[in-house]
């Protein structure tokens, strides 16, 4: 069996300087999962004491908070400021900056259109940002029948799919007067796409690592399934099913920007002791 790893995978900016700043920050508790991969997570309780909490009446009187990745919505960030506690942020400047332009721009009159998934963390906490609230779609289909005014601001959640976003964008040009389009979907997330388009297209078989509560991680699992139908996300290497090389030649990989290396170490040698 080949094997042949993705260009480009794993780890991101934002997720790698999260985990440094909890390796850093022993004993704090962090608002939300710190990334979306709970083997990490789990690693981060049992060598850093770096626990989690799900909301803020989990936090109790822990004095040392660190903001997940994906950031927390803003009236939960002012009443951590109030209580006095030491806030220690790790939020994703990629997704600090959707953050920034809904508070700009809803401030300027304008309608806000988030793409993303409204259930996401990440795509909460850009809501709440803005002063009139938000449109949260997915599709141009939760655009119908929205009556937007003469002006409308869009961005999107940093890892959706750039071709998903265009055809939100071009719908609102078709109605709406004044545009402002702010493509916040991060490099990271366009490099990792691309790569497992690439090796999705020469594989037999592709294996994507990841959480399977990860937004990009299963953007990558659609993608490679676009292009290789025997495509399958596993979060560790006891997910690997044997049948799923049965006859194939060569497998690709891929992981998710909260996928850590000795994830993918463990998963390849599994794959290479199963095919021998």
């Amino acid at each position: 069996m080949e094997i042949r790893l993705a260009e480009s995978y794993g780890f991101c900016f934002g997720v790698k300087r999260a985990i440094e700043i909890a390796e850093e920050s022993k004993n704090a508790i962090t608002f939300g999962p710190l990334i979306h991969n709970k083997e990490e997570i789990n690693r981060l309780k049992d060598n850093f004491s770096v626990r989690t909490a799900h909301d803020m009446s989990e936090i109790g009187n822990e004095q040392r908070v660190i903001i997940r990745t994906h950031g927390i919505v803003k009236d939960d960030l002012e009443k951590l400021k109030k209580s006095g506690k030491e806030i220690i942020d790790a939020t994703c400047p990629f997704v600090t900056k959707p953050q920034n332009i809904v508070e700009q721009m809803s401030s300027e009159g304008y309608k806000i259109v988030i793409f993303g998934d409204e259930n996401h963390p990440e795509v909460k906490g850009v809501k709440s940002y803005s002063k009139n609230g938000a449109v949260i779609t997915l599709d141009t289909e939760g655009l119908e029948n929205i009556a937007f005014g003469s002006k409308v601001a869009v961005v999107s959640q940093t890892t959706r799919k750039v071709e998903e976003f265009k055809k939100i964008v071009n719908y609102l040009l078709e109605r709406v007067s004044e545009v402002r389009v702010f493509n916040t979907i991060c490099n990271a997330t366009f490099e990792n796409q691309d790569a497992a388009r690439e090796i999705a297209k020469s594989s037999d078989v592709v294996i994507v690592i990841g959480g399977k509560n990860s937004s990009n991680t299963k953007q990558l699992l659609s993608i490679s399934k676009d292009y290789c139908e025997d495509s399958y996300l596993v979060e560790n290497e006891s997910e690997l099913d044997k049948s799923w090389f049965d006859g194939k030649k060569s497998c690709g990989i891929t992981a998710g920007a909260s996928t850590p290396d000795w994830i993918i170490e463990k998963v390849i040698s599994k794959i290479r002791e199963i095919t021998i």
